[in-house]
């Protein structure tokens, strides 16, 4: 019987958002009711398309309508003839910083069976995590612009970093690598060339490294990083980065690990006194949107993610090694992984091999 019900406020968005958001909560149904827990899902048809029709992402909706749910489930927002600003300052930033959403978590990892556009590497070789600062650095709304349209425009965007905010996601980093098998931390930077905030970071860095003597550390400009993540990624465990430093790695490794359509994500409430919300790293891909071929692991192993959050860490990891034993047979392939399969052979695939 189940006696375990979490509140999870469900926003599919846009594009592909809709169509593998549905998917991935059948298979956290299923896995629920094996493990004696439930979900009450509520939707929120917060969107482009409802920018587009309201001038509004919420549609006039405050986003604090979220603050009741256990958990945010979001598939992906963006779509043409919205700007990117717009969907993203519409809606997911004021969800992160609404509920002190201060870190960004995106594991990486080869999968057994999935093909890496690097040479000669195995799953072992690529298995890290990027923790993303969320709640300031780069992406901050302080600035403007003057004589706009003119020969004389400028603009003007200011960071901000402080300390608060840079320790919060530095501890954080710190004790997820404690809890790793290598113990190791890169810190991403550009101290060279960012004179004032990057080596801020980098001296709390350092500091807060002190509490920490066995967990071995590094650090690297993040051009070189780029680079190493590509040519070396096996010297990688755990990265910290500020917020668009993390933005771009986040990319760049799941795509070193064969496809962004594998890459799960969340963004997490720390002192879990608001819900975190879980997001896949991929967009809304109005490319192939309403053609049914997107890869719905992404947002199944988010799905993970936020069991593994709500404390449900078994059932996690049922998931994920049902995800590992399809993409390890090599017989289900959506295209993103060089194959046919569409959104819902990927999904029974998986649900098979639940069951």
């Amino acid at each position: 019987m189940t006696e375990t019900f979490y509140r999870v406020g469900v926003i599919p968005g846009d594009g592909i958002g809709k169509e593998v958001v549905p998917h991935a909560q059948d298979v956290l149904d299923m896995v629920g009711s094996r493990f004696g827990f439930g979900f009450q899902w509520t939707r929120f048809d917060w969107s482009c398309e409802l920018y587009a029709s309201t001038g509004s992402m919420t549609g006039g909706s405050a986003v604090a309508e979220l603050a009741e749910f256990d958990a945010i489930f979001l598939g992906a927002v963006g779509y043409p003839g919205v700007p990117d600003h717009v969907s993203l300052w519409g809606l997911l930033i004021p969800i992160r910083r609404q509920f002190r959403q201060c870190v960004n978590l995106r594991p990486v990892r080869l999968w057994p069976g999935v093909r890496t556009p690097l040479a000669d590497r195995v799953p072992a070789d690529i298995d890290f995590v990027i923790v993303r600062e969320n709640n300031e650095g780069e992406y901050s709304e302080i600035g403007g612009r003057l004589y706009e349209g003119t020969p004389d425009e400028l603009a003007v965007q200011q960071s901000i970093f402080t300390r608060e905010g840079v320790d919060r996601v530095l501890r954080y980093a710190f004790e997820l690598a404690r809890t790793r098998p290598a113990r190791h931390l890169t810190a991403a930077t550009k101290s060279n060339g960012i004179i004032h905030t990057m080596p801020f970071w980098d001296e709390r860095f350092e500091t807060m490294a002190a509490a920490y003597p066995d967990v071995r550390i590094d650090k690297y400009h993040i051009d070189i990083l780029a680079a190493h993540l590509v040519q070396h990624p096996n010297w990688f465990d755990v990265i910290v980065a500020s917020n668009l430093f993390g933005d771009i790695l986040s990319d760049l490794g799941p795509a070193v690990a064969g496809s962004i359509g594998l890459a799960p994500g969340a963004n997490l409430n720390i002192d879990r006194s608001r819900p975190s919300m879980f997001e896949p790293v991929h967009g809304s891909a109005p490319d192939i949107a309403g053609q049914g071929v997107a890869n719905p692991i992404a947002q199944i192993l988010t799905g993970a993610m936020m069991l593994e959050h709500l404390g449900q860490s078994a059932a996690a990891e049922t998931i994920e090694s049902a995800v590992e034993k399809v993409l390890e047979a090599e017989k289900i392939r959506t295209a993103d992984l060089s194959g046919t399969a569409t959104t819902l052979e990927m999904t029974n695939a998986i649900v098979a091999a639940l069951r």
